[in-house]
């Protein structure tokens, strides 16, 4: 009896110490009663990227707008650009330069030369990866890039056209000319280029250094030279007037044929541009 006795105290004592076994086993780290659990604060909403880091959720089209300067071909760059979605941003451009060279002496001839260029474009920046490569179409709607020469060949100086060699009056009749070297004339040119950086870079950074490669398609480069004045044997004797003369005049539209040939591959221009811009948002 004494046996049957302790073996159900022993029953009494294991069912009670049951509840708190179990609750020691499935929650070890039990905070007292009187002290509330800590709060945790919730995570703002993150995208997976491709690079596999967390990133905020992508920005709104329209909501940022980046601005810079650069140099390429074209001459001194400005742009302008905002974005559309993470694949695509919209780009303006606008180039000018202006430069003055003078005494330069060729074929005989005393040259001042001027270039000056001036052109405004638009292209649509497509990043296929989202955020480094990118491939841009686009337009040259306004372009007025040109040279112009004032030269001379002063009096008694030899100068050829056509490898044909005459000598420049004396005096008023020194010959003297105007050339014109236009790229485009004004024309509107398709453009495409291939770029490397983000102008509104996936980590939040508000500058970028652009860089791109490519063409622009324009119409074929022209040249014009105009001569007037007279040239002569090489006794200074026998004079005739540039301006009217047919062997003079025959010669002179050989030569620039000549040079029209020289140019001809300018027909694609090319553009290579490096530069800074900065990034800002303009709404939420």
């Amino acid at each position: 009896m004494t046996k049957i006795r302790s073996s159900v105290l022993l029953l009494l004592c294991g069912f009670m110490l049951l509840p708190a076994m179990a609750q020691t086993m499935t929650a070890p780290n039990v905070y007292p009663p009187s002290t509330a659990r800590p709060k945790t604060k919730a995570a703002a909403p993150q995208t997976m990227q491709n690079n596999g880091t967390l990133k905020k959720a992508g920005l709104k089209p329209l909501s940022r707008v980046a601005i810079g300067v650069g140099v390429s071909p074209l001459g001194i760059g400005f742009l302008a650009a905002t974005n559309l979605n993470r694949y695509l941003n919209l780009r303006a451009t606008g180039n000018f330069l202006n430069f003055s060279v003078n005494n330069i002496s060729t074929n005989g001839f005393n040259v001042n030369a001027s270039l000056n260029m001036a052109s405004a474009g638009a292209s649509l920046d497509y990043y296929p990866f989202h955020n480094w490569l990118r491939l841009s179409p686009g337009i040259l709607f306004y372009n007025q890039n040109q040279a112009n020469a004032v030269f001379t060949a002063a009096a008694g100086t030899s100068f050829t056209l056509n490898n044909i060699t005459y000598y420049s009056a004396s005096g008023s009749n020194a010959v003297q000319g105007i050339g014109t070297f236009g790229l485009g004339n004004g024309s509107v040119a398709p453009t495409i280029t291939a770029g490397i950086g983000n102008l509104f870079p996936s980590s939040g950074r508000h500058w970028s250094f652009p860089f791109e490669v490519g063409v622009a398609f324009i119409q074929t480069p022209t040249i014009a030279l105009n001569l007037t004045g007279e040239v002569c044997d090489v006794n200074g004797l026998n004079c005739v007037n540039v301006a009217t003369d047919p062997t003079v005049q025959s010669n002179l539209a050989a030569q620039v044929s000549t040079y029209q040939s020289d140019i001809q591959p300018l027909h694609t221009y090319p553009i290579v541009s490096f530069g800074v811009a900065y990034n800002f948002r303009i709404r939420k």
